[in-house]
């Protein structure tokens, strides 16, 4: 939810920060702060290096300047200290290492003076979870929710010829407030964790023309791809789309802007998790007069996904028009140094090309989303991606039965959220499945969700309720694509019953406590294993049973718990500061690929 204001928020202001950070006499110098567990990259982290890629892989252009780096902090009613940006304060990287619930950061920058006659455009990657964003004490933006990105036109409030202030109050209440947020909590335990507050992705500045291309649509099915650019001109305009393969332009095509654009491609070459191929995008937005106005890039793969029946006449989940099984591990995107915020782009990458390297050819994004490099990787290595949507906040003390619904606040950002997730994100051939809700975390008017993302979305399959038969879900209400079974250690059995396919949303969850690679705290699992050795035995053991499951009930997918450990959960693949893969990799992947197969 994105709305451009233009009162300026001075009482709330003063009342986060007292005085701007940067007026304070006596500023310690920025220390990263000792992570309970170090990545490999935790080290690799500063003030001149935080996150320098290029945020938004589909729909780039080759001025930006980067934000990330040291900002002013005020934090509830702690004295001002520098943060490192973007990594959240309850993060070691960013020098703070504890939650508040209200944030003030603060920091100037200079508009680069080649870019005079440009409009000026300012990104967040994410705030989590209520933002007011102000430029030299004018505001420019307000955004809630904490997985989106947002931007604001700051052009009228910058002041030429010097230092511009930029101002972001940020308020977070974790469970407290009416946001979705996943498993984020103030006070982290089991299967809830800690809590990531404030700028968590980069925040950046970029020049345009005023009549630029404001964001991409792109459909992608067997022959070609339907390309919707959206612009911020007046009508009239067109866009021109120019398809390479490789260093080969394959076609190019012209139509009207703002609306759909029909591109062809000969010889279609389709993606595919074992061929990941990708077109890139070169798209002009023409003027009246043929003249470009703006120039991004962007890319695209061909596919579509669906079901269809086999031969025995179950639905089964397919890829291109053929049955796929879909088999990954659930990844939740926690990290023991950035807590949500991935420490470099390696890192961020490096989990993808690990279930890669496990056989596996998908993965369950846990209620969470991820910044938007996060899915260039799945595109690019060639994982498909089921995502959910971050759950509301539920008191998992209470029983089911007592656990009261969510509020009407609560349901109404819920609703705006998703449908700004899914418009964010429906432009990645990697993503095939949209997941409403989990056990019943949050869980309301399913039938209505599962309608409300086949209108937002209508290319994709929707598994309405992930865990329906347990815990806080609420009774089938039969909607959607997806039947989905949580049973651990399982594998589960579900049974074909109606048009939808069957699948185990999750299962396994098979523990190892590394000595030396733990959370603070005891470690728990489904099942706990004593040895590398043993661990190995039971993944064989119960990956040999799933093979049974999917032959016999006509599974189309498995999610295994899961790729790391997280916090005191040790029922990864890898331990939590990815220094360990627990398992023997030839095995894991010699039975993943086996049951692809069996069910493919």
């Amino acid at each position: 939810m994105f709305r451009p204001v233009t009162t300026i928020a001075t009482a709330l202001l003063l009342t986060l920060s007292g005085a701007p950070a940067s007026m304070a006499t006596a500023e310690p110098a920025w220390q990263p702060q000792e992570p309970p567990l170090t990545t490999p990259w935790t080290d690799q982290v500063g003030p001149d290096n935080a996150l320098p890629e290029y945020p938004r892989p589909q729909l780039t252009r080759e001025r930006w300047l980067n934000l990330n780096g040291l900002w002013d902090y005020t934090g509830g009613d702690n004295a001002p200290e520098q943060i490192l940006v973007p990594y959240p304060p309850e993060s070691a990287l960013s020098g703070v290492q504890r939650h508040d619930d209200r944030m003030v950061y603060e920091r100037t920058f200079d508009v680069p003076a080649d870019w005079s006659g440009q409009r000026l455009i300012l990104h967040f990657g994410a705030v989590d979870q209520r933002a007011e964003v102000s430029v030299n004490g004018r505001q420019v933006a307000v955004h809630e929710g904490g997985y989106t990105a947002f931007d604001a036109d700051i052009t009228d409030a910058v002041r030429p010829g010097e230092p511009q202030h930029l101002t972001v109050a940020v308020s977070d209440g974790n469970e407290t407030a009416p946001y979705p947020l996943g498993k984020q909590r103030n006070d982290p335990g089991g299967i809830l964790y800690t809590g990531a507050s404030g700028i968590w992705q980069t925040v950046w500045l970029e020049p345009v023309d005023p009549d630029h291309v404001t964001g991409l649509n792109i459909t992608p099915d067997l022959t070609g791809f339907d390309l919707t650019a959206a612009t911020s001109t007046a009508g009239g305009a067109q866009v021109e789309v120019a398809v390479r393969d490789g260093d080969t332009e394959v076609t190019r095509t012209t139509g009207p802007a703002d609306r759909p654009v029909r591109v062809d491609v000969p010889q279609p070459h389709l993606w595919t998790p074992d061929d990941p191929h990708l077109y890139d995008l070169t798209v002009r937005l023409l003027g009246a007069d043929g003249a470009v106005l703006d120039e991004v890039g962007s890319y695209t793969g061909l596919r579509t996904t669906g079901l269809v029946n086999d031969e025995q006449g179950r639905p089964r989940l397919a890829l291109n028009g053929k049955i796929v099984f879909q088999h990954g591990p659930l990844d939740q995107g926690f990290w023991p140094d950035g807590i949500y915020t991935a420490p470099t782009d390696e890192a961020l990458r490096f989990d993808l090309d690990k279930t890669k390297e496990l056989g596996f050819n998908m993965v369950r994004k846990h209620v969470k989303v991820e910044p938007a490099r996060w899915y260039y990787w799945a595109d690019r290595l060639g994982l498909l991606v089921w995502q959910d949507m971050p759950s509301l906040p539920i008191d998992l003390n209470i029983p089911p039965e007592d656990s009261p619904p969510p509020s009407e606040e609560m349901k109404a950002n819920y609703r705006a959220e998703w449908v700004d997730i899914i418009d964010q994100l429906r432009s990645s051939p990697s993503i095939v499945a949209w997941v409403p809700f989990n056990e019943g975390w949050g869980e309301f008017d399913t039938a209505e969700i599962t309608d409300l993302t086949r209108r937002t979305d209508p290319t994709r399959l929707i598994n309405p309720s992930s865990g329906v038969n347990c815990c806080y879900s609420l009774p089938d209400s039969g909607a959607g694509d997806i039947y989905d079974d949580h049973t651990y250690v399982g594998p589960g059995a579900p049974t074909v019953t109606d048009g939808r396919a069957v699948v185990d949303g999750e299962y396994g969850g098979l523990g190892l406590a590394e000595e030396g690679h733990l959370w603070p705290g005891d470690p728990s699992a489904y099942e706990m294993t004593d040895s590398r050795e043993q661990l190995t035995r039971r993944y064989g053991e119960v990956s040999d049973e799933l093979a049974r499951v999917i032959e016999a009930n006509g599974l189309s997918a498995a999610i295994y718990t899961q790729t790391t450990d997280v916090e005191n959960e040790v029922n990864g693949f890898l331990t939590y500061d990815r220094q360990v893969m627990k398992p023997d990799v030839a095995s894991v992947r010699e039975h993943n690929t086996a049951a692809i197969e069996a069910g493919s």
